[in-house]
């Protein structure tokens, strides 16, 4: 019998880093070669792009419908972000670490706080930084979605995003897809492994001494 048949509590897995570092092509990344793991979907008040689906890569309502589902308690997690609002629906959430599945978080260092107040010991928090300030702004001017004004914004507030790393539990640095992503894989495999996630090990190890 492996660990993986051995029931266990899911666990919440954050990934941050300023806008340009890679967090989204790592988190793409992740979920195309781990079947165990799935993105949490956000609320957001965003406009969409017209890439974005519904259900899929948001929910997006107006600011109206997002402050009485804030003010009701129903995100385990809200903030703004470049002037937009985004929140972690609760029920969902709670309902799939119950059930021993993985969720992955695409969130900024405001809502890993509020995560963290809430659900510490579910919790694996993960800070992507870019190789350098040059390479970031060159990765944010190749970004064909934005204009020179938002990149502009953008390096503006790396800075302010970046001295959060203290707060995470690891921090890679993205010089290196395909390195940075056997960094991630690595730690959720740890992470898995933890004796206090696997809640049928007593169960397990009673059987082997019985």
């Amino acid at each position: 019998m492996s660990n993986e048949n051995i029931q266990r509590r899911g666990l919440m897995l954050v990934l941050s880093s300023p806008s340009g570092a890679g967090k989204t092509t790592l988190s793409r990344r992740l979920l195309e070669s781990d079947k165990n793991i799935a993105l949490s979907i956000s609320v957001t008040t965003r406009a969409r792009r017209a890439t974005e689906r519904e259900g899929v890569d948001y929910y997006f309502e107006s600011p109206e419908e997002f402050e009485r589902l804030a003010q009701a308690g129903e995100f385990l997690e809200h903030a703004t972000v470049f002037g937009n609002r985004y929140g972690t629906p609760r029920a969902v959430v709670m309902d799939e670490l119950a059930l021993g599945h993985d969720i992955l978080f695409d969130i900024d260092w405001q809502g890993t706080q509020q995560l963290k107040e809430k659900m510490r010991d579910d919790l694996v928090s993960i800070f992507i930084l870019p190789p350098s300030h040059a390479e970031l702004e060159r990765r944010l001017k190749n970004r064909a979605e934005d204009s020179d004004e938002i990149v502009a914004g953008r390096m503006a507030k790396a800075a302010d995003e970046i001295s959060h790393w203290p707060e995470y539990d690891y921090v890679i640095v993205n010089s290196n897809v395909d390195k940075a992503l056997g960094d991630i894989q690595a730690i959720l495999n740890a992470e898995r492994l933890k004796r206090t996630r696997q809640t049928g090990i007593s169960a397990f190890v009673s059987k082997l001494t019985s």
